[in-house]
């Protein structure tokens, strides 16, 4: 017993050196990363000493401390941020579906303000703004150089005001002006419609009115077509949606799926994760569904689309996304505005974080550019004859005329799918995908 005793005396006596040893250099190491803060702190207040008693101009005090905090946000990547008053104001209206702005999510690449995407129906997407588009002048002033914030404020302006920014876009081989009316945007989160036996769910954006709109626009088409059984599948096209809020993504996803992990969030801290899960329920009720998406489908679009592919429970079509896979989390600070911090990474259910990455589509299906039509393909087409055109041509007479109106029907459903995939051959694609899978019968699916 008494040898017990002395052991583990001795082992604590050891323990106590070895945590001594240890502890002070940790401690010396911590004491001078406080002392070079602080130091760092005292060159930040003599720099901003020199600035105002010193600089060629009298400056503003606020602004150039607002411009110190924006830059520190800045350096750490391109989604932190400070929010004026103002702009903690616009973010709130933005999150509720209404903006005053030209309607595009642009963001920073290497010093250049790059378009993620335009948001349908607003100035910038009527007047041909493109994924992928780089902005280099506001009304003939550079932005080459400018934080984000400083560039999108260039762009701020008086409703029904023009602006003219200068684009360089890829396959371009100069840079071309293009003239936007700003204007008073309501943003409609979710447009609903049908197309041959198809039910079209196009997702502009993710504020809290999506989840909402998805599910009144949805309900209303089936209702439109006499019930589930008369529709096809859906397609989700999250095209050019620069995502928006990570509730709403969830809350849309949830709404495919009957259970199982939607999105993970994971900070710096392993206390800070979160992990997001399905609830039963699929307002699909298992039909089958395409995921569009592109260059211009980011953030909360991928977590849609990377939920619903992992769990295989739909097709996701298009081309690479976006490649946003950071959460950012706005805090309100004193006067009004407000810091926008990068406090976490999100990852899709089988555990891949797609940051600057991407979501790789199933299939891979390019849009490919409209071109227009020289004037003999305009003659060729104009003037094409069949036999049934030539004068005193035999008739058919072993149809019937249900069968003769039942062949003019689906030629005239084949010549709108000619004319969709004319228009937007991603879409006629994905809708063709589920007349297949629809033919081959829920058994096979």
């Amino acid at each position: 017993m008494k040898k017990f005793l002395l052991a583990a005396a001795v082992g604590s006596l050891t323990g106590v050196v070895v945590t001594s040893q240890v502890a002070a250099p940790l401690l010396a190491q911590e004491a001078e990363r406080t002392t070079n803060v602080y130091e760092q702190l005292d060159l930040f207040g003599d720099i901003f000493e020199r600035i105002r008693a010193q600089y060629v101009e009298e400056v503003d005090e606020g602004d150039l401390i607002e411009a110190a905090i924006n830059g520190m946000l800045t350096s750490l990547d391109p989604h932190s941020s400070y929010l004026s008053p103002e702009d903690a104001a616009a973010l709130r209206l933005l999150s509720r579906g209404d903006c005053g702005c030209l309607g595009s999510e642009v963001s920073q690449d290497v010093g250049v303000v790059k378009v993620v995407s335009p948001i349908d129906g607003t100035p910038a997407d009527e007047a041909g703004i493109e994924a992928g588009d780089f902005i280099t002048h506001v009304d003939s002033e550079s932005v080459l150089g400018l934080n984000l914030d400083e560039a999108v404020e260039l762009m701020r302006g008086p409703v029904g005001s023009e602006i003219i920014i200068t684009v360089v876009r890829e396959g371009e081989s100069e840079p071309f002006d293009v003239k936007i009316v700003r204007d008073t945007i309501k943003l409609t989160a979710v447009r609903a419609r049908t197309e041959q036996q198809s039910v079209i769910l196009r997702v502009t954006t993710f504020n809290d009115q999506t989840f909402k709109n998805l599910e009144k626009g949805l309900k209303a088409q089936l209702e439109e077509a006499g019930g589930a059984d008369n529709v096809n599948g859906i397609v989700l096209d999250l095209r050019n949606n620069p995502g928006g809020l990570l509730n709403q993504a969830i809350k849309v996803s949830d709404a495919f799926l009957e259970k199982g992990e939607i999105v993970s969030t994971r900070g710096r801290e392993l206390q800070d994760g979160e992990r997001f899960n399905a609830t039963a329920g699929d307002l699909a009720d298992g039909k089958p569904i395409v995921v569009l998406i592109n260059g211009g489908s980011a953030s909360a679009s991928e977590i849609v689309a990377g939920a619903l592919q992992d769990h295989r429970r739909a097709i996701v079509v298009g081309t690479k996304s976006f490649g946003k896979g950071s959460v950012q989390t706005v805090m309100p600070l004193r006067g009004e505005g407000a810091m926008r911090l990068t406090t976490a990474r999100y990852y899709t259910p089988s555990g891949r974080s797609i940051q600057a990455l991407g979501v790789s589509p199933d299939i891979i299906v390019e849009q490919p550019r409209r071109t227009p039509e020289t004037e003999e393909e305009e003659e060729t087409n104009r003037f094409s004859r069949s036999e049934a055109d030539l004068r005193g041509s035999l008739g058919n007479d072993s149809l019937s005329e249900d069968e003769i109106r039942q062949i003019e029907e689906d030629r005239a459903k084949a010549e709108a799918a000619a004319e969709l995939r004319e228009e937007d051959y991603q879409l006629a694609y994905a809708i063709d995908i589920l007349k297949g899978l629809s033919a081959l019968g829920p058994e096979q699916q």
